[in-house]
């Protein structure tokens, strides 16, 4: 694993697959400041290289992905200095909502708070078989807020005010049913959903997936018509890249 800095340690394989292990966190991997800066800043280098085709994000350990935010430090805030913390949180939860690549969510254990708000903002979230989720802010006397805004988006309102209202602890069954996850995976395997998911990602044309990526995140932003009308150049703009013309004819040709 070589480390982009020491929160942030990233393995690449031949594929253009990367993993970016969340290191030096605790067992929970619960992110202070310091750690919040390092994985945004790993994130933001990563963004940069096109040959990535996928990025799984995992936890040093099986106990979570992240756990969630550092309780500890938050203790100790004042207004100025909360809004400078949650800018952070913020901020590294938009570089996984904004990398051009799909992020895929590995998630052992708990998911909790801020945990749970990065996984929303990853674009898949591929949940061990006793997974926990839990948005406990409230219980601590905090809001909510920042990428917990993606919730009702992903489960429905009535769901994410039952989770973020009452702080309550749902598994991995439950997140399923609701939308929350994508796949539980059985017991002994979540590297082989993980592993699935991403195969069925590197079927695709790269310059698609990235194009369908970024129109996704426009479509959760912008008005329907508008969100229509926006994807007629998007669509387009694909033939500059040779990919559909490329893929369209070893399709037809394999049919022959």
């Amino acid at each position: 694993m070589h480390m982009l800095n020491p929160y942030c340690g990233v393995d690449r394989d031949s594929r253009g697959v990367v993993r970016l292990t969340i290191c030096n966190a605790g067992p929970l991997n619960i992110l202070n400041s310091a750690a919040i800066k390092g994985v945004r800043e790993g994130l933001e280098v990563l963004a940069t290289e096109r040959a990535i085709r996928a990025l799984v994000v995992v936890g040093q350990s099986e106990k979570s992905m992240i756990g969630g935010a550092d309780i500890k430090e938050m203790a100790t805030l004042d207004q100025a200095s909360a809004e400078k913390f949650i800018t952070g949180l913020r901020d590294l939860c938009e570089a996984a909502r904004a990398f051009p690549a799909p992020v895929i969510a590995r998630i052992p254990g708990w998911c909790l708070g801020g945990g749970l708000e990065f996984a929303a903002a990853c674009d898949f979230r591929i949940a061990a078989h006793d997974a926990k989720f839990a948005m406990p802010e409230v219980r601590v006397g905090i809001p909510s807020v920042i990428h917990a805004a993606l919730l009702p988006r992903l489960i429905g309102w009535g769901r994410a005010r039952w989770l973020i209202m009452t702080a309550a602890t749902i598994d991995a069954p439950t997140a399923l049913s609701w939308g929350l996850v994508d796949v539980v995976a059985p017991e002994g395997g979540l590297d082989t959903a993980v592993e699935s998911t991403v195969a069925a990602i590197l079927e695709c044309g790269p310059e698609a997936i990235r194009s369908q990526k970024a129109l996704l995140k426009q479509w959760e932003e912008l008005p329907l018509k508008e969100s229509i009308n926006l994807s007629v150049g998007v669509f387009g703009e694909a033939y500059l890249t040779g990919e559909p013309q490329r893929l369209m004819q070893g399709f037809i040709d394999r049919k022959r």
